[in-house]
């Protein structure tokens, strides 16, 4: 998954050293919108610091095999994520697939075209056999996504992870990527 063209003008590519700054710059554009989706964040999470040892930690896990970071840039800067985490191989071979995009480009199919290719290249050159994702029930946007990229509900995990400072139920989604029939 090189830099590939999305709606909107929006490219997706590999997460650089670099990007700390930008990407910073992002979580606090959109630390609003995104507060309800994710874990609390202490404030030099938000810093160019705070991002860069993140980054480092992120292209350390790449570097090992377990994971694919990239970045959702548009002209005006980074606008979103899409990372494979928890890559596995063996009789596994799986990743879990998370992302977000800026309040402000919702809604125009850049997560949908971010998540296909990123299937594309988890299957044709990665080998893997599914992704699985986890979202909170009544984050409908995220469900709308997955479900168009052909993921299917397999459960529910009660109080999963602490999103906004509470336990909260998940539910779990995969996606076979070998399967013809999907």
């Amino acid at each position: 998954m090189s830099s590939t063209s999305l709606p909107s003008g929006v490219r997706l590519r590999p997460l650089a050293t670099a990007d700390a700054g930008a990407l910073a710059e992002a979580y606090r554009a959109n630390r609003t919108h995104l507060a309800p989706w994710e874990p609390h964040r202490d404030e030099v999470f938000f810093t160019a610091a705070g991002q860069a040892d993140r980054i480092s930690a992120s292209l350390a896990a790449a570097a090992a095999g377990t994971e694919v970071p990239r970045v959702l840039a548009s002209a005006d800067g980074i606008v979103g994520i899409l990372n494979l985490t928890g890559i596995v191989r063996g009789p596994f071979l799986s990743a879990h697939v998370g992302y977000w995009v800026d309040a402000g480009l919702q809604g125009r199919g850049v997560c949908s075209a971010a998540l296909t290719a990123a299937m594309d290249h988890a299957r044709d050159h990665l080998g893997l056999h599914r992704l699985q994702a986890s979202v909170l029930p009544h984050n409908a946007g995220s469900r709308a996504v997955l479900t168009r990229a052909g993921f299917t509900v397999i459960g529910t995990a009660p109080s999963y992870l602490r999103i906004a400072g509470t336990w909260q139920d998940h539910l779990l989604y995969q996606r076979i990527l070998d399967d013809p029939d999907l």
